[in-house]
């Protein structure tokens, strides 16, 4: 059973949501602890796998690339662990989500402004997706908000 979310996990994990390079004494300073403390926190919250991963979020286009997002259904007698196993070692998606709604498979490619090359990464993923019952491709101009708390 995991551990209770507390409210200073909460403020770590807001703050840390703001700015992942934040330290453990800068937290302590924020929150009005002790580093120690912080370290404590944030030791249980990577165990409990309520922390993830600490990451970046870049600028695609500042970048030269495209971020495209794929919303895939797939057929209900398709195993769709077995998919994403295989989507997992495909260096042009980014994030795979299983999703309830529309689809049940969300993919986020990035590939190259080149739509000629783009198209061929697209097919190369699908290619991979068997049992496939509907697909639709947008594409990302502008991410004008990103928060994951």
């Amino acid at each position: 059973m995991r551990d209770k979310i507390t409210a200073i996990d909460l403020r770590i994990l807001k703050l840390l949501a703001k700015n992942a390079r934040l330290t453990y004494k800068e937290l302590a300073e924020l929150l009005g602890t002790t580093r120690q403390r912080i370290s404590r926190r944030m030791n249980r919250l990577e165990q409990s796998g309520v922390i993830l991963k600490y990451t970046i979020i870049p600028d695609y286009d500042a970048m030269g690339y495209i971020h495209v997002v794929l919303g895939v259904t797939i057929k209900p007698d398709v195993d769709i662990g077995e998919v994403i196993n295989v989507l997992k070692n495909d260096e042009n998606v980014k994030v795979i989500q299983r999703a309830i709604g529309s689809h049940n498979l969300v993919l986020h490619v990035i590939g190259p402004k080149d739509m000629k090359e783009l198209e061929r990464i697209i097919s190369e993923v699908t290619k991979k997706i068997p049992g496939i019952e509907s697909l639709d491709i947008t594409f990302i101009t502008e991410t004008v908000k990103f928060e994951t708390l």
